[in-house]
């Protein structure tokens, strides 16, 4: 029986491990292997950011899956994983890991842009800034 094509796919209050997204897309038919890594930055908008939260509709599991799951027909991939953080996150923490294998490389790095790029514009995971300068911002709310 093969194996699916979408082998990770979590939302967590926990840190994330960069080597579990590239375990789970390992293919031994796979020439290239892309891994994307969101951390939390310093800045946004040419403010100092000195922390996040990382919220999650109660849907956004299930978003996410089907989000793969729409990448993986539309791309030539072998296997993608995705895994996103939610909660109180400081300077540097990983936010999310997205990492796809194909064939050749150029299809790995097309189907984890795809990836990333569809997870922050479908999945309902919502982002609560704080500034260095007390204000604080919503992003990715309806």
């Amino acid at each position: 029986m093969a194996e699916p094509v979408v082998r990770l796919v979590d939302i967590r209050d926990v840190a994330l491990d960069v080597e579990e997204a590239i375990a789970a897309v390992a293919d031994e038919g796979a020439g290239g292997e892309t891994v994307f890594v969101g951390r939390v930055r310093d800045h946004d908008g040419g403010k100092g950011v000195v922390g996040l939260e990382y919220s999650a509709h109660p849907t956004a599991l299930a978003r996410l899956r089907e989000v793969c799951d729409q990448v993986a027909s539309r791309q030539q991939v072998h296997a993608l994983a995705a895994v996103h953080r939610t909660g109180t996150l400081t300077i540097g923490d990983i936010a999310v890991v997205v990492a796809a294998s194909a064939s050749h490389r150029g299809e790995a790095f097309d189907a984890a842009r795809d990836l990333i790029d569809t997870l922050k514009a479908e999945v309902p995971i919502w982002k609560h800034q704080r500034f260095d300068d007390g204000q604080e911002e919503w992003v990715g709310t309806p």
